[in-house]
């Protein structure tokens, strides 16, 4: 695959082509690229409490990256995983920073 593969399509491969579309042409394409609202900075604030709150731990391997990438902190996302824990569930905020700290180490 060539230099400009997303990461859905390292992901999928062939496996899956619609949703790869889906996910780089509407998720990331049209609604992560609207900044007018919210700046991607809020969004991957949101999304890193959304999965927290969902559980969706494995996630958190992609999102905090990007959300270092999109102007927060290490110390801002460990407080959003925080204070979702109180509102989500204490074991879900431990895998998270668990996650989030074996990130933040690489």
């Amino acid at each position: 695959m060539s230099d400009d593969t997303t990461p859905m399509q390292k992901m999928m491969g062939g496996y899956a082509p619609t949703f790869v579309g889906l996910t780089d042409d509407v998720l990331f394409g049209q609604v992560w690229s609207r900044t007018d609202d919210l700046s991607p900075r809020d969004r991957s604030l949101i999304t890193i409490s959304s999965l927290v709150s969902a559980g969706n731990i494995e996630q958190l391997n992609g999102h905090i990256p990007m959300g270092l990438a999109n102007g927060l902190t290490k110390d801002e996302i460990t407080e959003a995983i925080t204070h979702v824990a109180f509102y989500a569930g204490w074991p879900k905020a431990v895998s998270a920073l668990t996650l989030a700290k074996q990130i933040f180490e690489s």
